[in-house]
C-alpha cells in the first residue's frame, strides 16, 4: 500500500516532490500468462473435438426432427423401419406391422409373449420354442376373419366350430377315449375305416346307427364276435341278396330230396347253421352243431 504525504507551503514557494521508489504493475505476466493462454487453448481444442463428436454421433445415429434412425416418433406411437434387435424385455401395448409387410418375431432360443394382471402375475403365455409351441391360458380360441369361433379349448373340453373337421394324415385320427359326432364321412372316392387294433369298437346312438356305402361295399371284420343288437326293435337286412357263405352245414338229407336247397337254423345261443331243406324242417336233426 502506498502512502501519500501532503506538505503545506505558502504561495510562491516551490518544493520538489520526491520520486516514487515503489512501482506496482497491474496484470498477469511471466509464466502465469503463458499457463493461462495454454489453458484457454486447451479448452478451445476440447470444445472443437466435442462439437465434432456431437455432429458425428448425430450423423451416425441418423437423428432427425421425427426420430432417430429407423425409429420414428408419430402421433400413434413409435415406428420402426427394417430389422430391430432388443437386448432387454420390451413392454408395449400393441405391436403392428406395416400394411404391405408381415410381422416377424425371431430369436435364437425362443419367443415368449406374456400377459400380466395388475399384480404382475402371468395370466396368459405364448411360447414358441425350437421343438414346440406352448400356450398357457385358461381359455384358448381361434376365430375367423368375421369373428366366428373356429376352435375353442378349455378345461371343460375342445370345440371345433367349423362345418367340417378334415384329417388328411395317412394314418387317420387316433382317439384314446370316446368320440361324439353326428357324422363320420370319408372324402369322395376314398374308403372309410373305423378300426380298433387291440380293443373293441362300439357305436351307440339313441335313435339308431346309420351306415351307408352309396357306391361300394361295407365290411365288418373282427378277430372274435360281431354283435348287432337292437334293444327295442328289429334287426332288418334289406338287400336283394343276403349271403352267408361260411355257415356250417349239417348232414345232407335223403338223396334228391333237398334239390340243392338249405334252410337256416338258429341255435339257442344265436349261432346259425345250414340244414338241407326237406318237406318238413330238418333243423332238429342237426341240432348237434349247437353243442
Amino acid at each position: 500500500m502506498v502512502r501519500e504525504q501532503y506538505t503545506t507551503v505558502t504561495e510562491g514557494t516551490h518544493i520538489e516532490r520526491p520520486e516514487n521508489q515503489h512501482v506496482y504493475k497491474i496484470g498477469i505476466y511471466g509464466w502465469r500468462k503463458r499457463c493461462l493462454y495454454l489453458f484457454v487453448l486447451l479448452l478451445l481444442i476440447i470444445l472443437v473435438v466435442n462439437l465434432a463428436l456431437t455432429i458425428w454421433i448425430l450423423k451416425v445415429m441418423w437423428f432427425s426432427p421425427i426420430g432417430m434412425g429407423h425409429l420414428h416418433v408419430t402421433q400413434d406411437g413409435l415406428r420402426l423401419e427394417g430389422e430391430s434387435e432388443f437386448l432387454f424385455p420390451l413392454y408395449v401395448k400393441e405391436i403392428r406391422s406395416r400394411v404391405d409387410s408381415s410381422l416377424l418375431l425371431q430369436s435364437t432360443q425362443n419367443v415368449t409373449v406374456n400377459a400380466r394382471n395388475s399384480e404382475g402375475e402371468v395370466t396368459g403365455r405364448l411360447k414358441v420354442g425350437p421343438q414346440m409351441v406352448e400356450v398357457q391360458s385358461q381359455h384358448f380360441q381361434i376365430r375367423s376373419e368375421d369373428g366366428k369361433p373356429l376352435f375353442t379349448t378349455d378345461e371343460q373340453g375342445v370345440t371345433v366350430s367349423t362345418g367340417r373337421l378334415r384329417v388328411t394324415g395317412p394314418e387317420g385320427a387316433i382317439f384314446e377315449h370316446s368320440v361324439e359326432t353326428p357324422l363320420v364321412r370319408a372324402d369322395p372316392f376314398e374308403d372309410l375305416r373305423l378300426e380298433s387294433p387291440t380293443r373293441s369298437l362300439s357305436m351307440d346312438a339313441p335313435r339308431g346307427v346309420h351306415i351307408k356305402a352309396h357306391t361300394g361295399k361295407m365290411e365288418a371284420l373282427s378277430q372274435m364276435d360281431v354283435i348287432l343288437q337292437s334293444s327295442d326293435g328289429v334287426l332288418v337286412l334289406d338287400a336283394e341278396t343276403v349271403g352267408l357263405p361260411k355257415l356250417e352245414q349239417g348232414t345232407p338229407g335223403p338223396s334228391g330230396s333237398s334239390e340243392g336247397f338249405y334252410e337256416i337254423c338258429v341255435c339257442p345261443d344265436g349261432k346259425l347253421y345250414l340244414s338241407a331243406a326237406d318237406e318238413a324242417t330238418t333243423c332238429e336233426e342237426h341240432s348237434h352243431i349247437c353243442l
